[in-house]
């Protein structure tokens, strides 16, 4: 397999991860493209010797942790939101925990992408769950039209500290409860029981009020093409805890500490 198949086999979920960090599409995708830039410049950056994908989040991490481009007067050219600052960066332990629990690395690999040993990798996931912990809780919107996967998002949110305000099963049903209890934050299927889109619900609730959502499918990368905009925030099914604490916690990160927000884009 060529190198340029290899680095397109593993960019839809490089993008996930992007997102995540920065917390909107626009900006991450700059991020990856500026990764690729330098991949081109000097194909010699990118180290494949833990592995092609471990290389690509490694060089990823250098392009997000320099300088260069996290400081405002050099980020001119990349497309950032108002909200991506330097007060606002996604702390080192925060990026060992969704190395770890979003993308499924090793405690040795998320050491090897983020220049740290194993046991400072524990150390920085540690402090990010606590961290975490600490958050203030919300009202959360549950779309979901799965019985099951509803029951253990519904716990899981319970066991993080958070309200439940409801299940909605339908993008009508979705629509009516959030109206109705204005929720803090929304974690949505997208293709629901009767047809409809989690998608399309939830750029209706964005047209009348603010809030983030963290999107659940079987299918990220149908979703991570690029070809139109996607949903800033993503897990995958079958999910674990971790996964969704993390992602959560991240999406509430970015509603918290953001200034100056644009309004919210369609999620697609």
């Amino acid at each position: 397999m060529s190198r340029s198949q290899l680095v397109a086999e593993h960019l839809p979920l490089l993008r996930r991860y992007a997102r995540a960090l920065t917390g909107s599409q626009a900006s991450g995708d700059a991020y990856v493209a500026a990764m690729l830039e330098a991949m081109l410049g000097d194909p010699a950056v990118l180290d494949e010797s833990h592995g092609p994908r471990v290389g690509l989040f490694r060089l990823f991490t250098q392009i997000w942790n320099s300088v260069s481009v996290n400081d405002d007067s050099e980020v001119a050219t990349l497309p950032m939101p108002p909200e991506r600052r330097l007060s606002n960066i996604t702390p080192l332990p925060r990026q060992a925990f969704l190395l770890l629990s979003l993308e499924g690395f090793s405690e040795e690999e998320v050491g090897y992408i983020l220049g740290t040993d194993v046991a400072e990798t524990r150390r920085l996931a540690d402090a990010a769950g606590r961290e975490m912990a600490a958050e203030i809780a919300t009202d959360v919107l549950i779309i979901e039209d799965e019985t099951f996967i509803a029951m253990d998002l519904e716990s899981l949110v319970k066991n993080l500290g958070h309200n439940v305000v409801g299940v909605a099963r339908t993008h009508a049903d979705a629509v009516a409860l959030a109206k109705n209890k204005r929720p803090g934050l929304i974690l949505a299927d997208i293709q629901l029981a009767d047809g409809s889109s989690g998608l399309d619900a939830v750029n209706e609730l964005l047209r009348t009020f603010e809030v983030p959502v963290v999107f659940i499918t079987a299918y990220p990368e149908r979703f991570l093409t690029g070809e139109r905009p996607e949903p800033a925030f993503l897990i995958s099914k079958p999910f674990q805890p971790a996964m969704v604490s993390a992602v959560a916690s991240q999406a509430l990160f970015f509603q918290r500490n953001s200034r100056n927000r644009a309004p919210k884009a369609p999620a697609a």
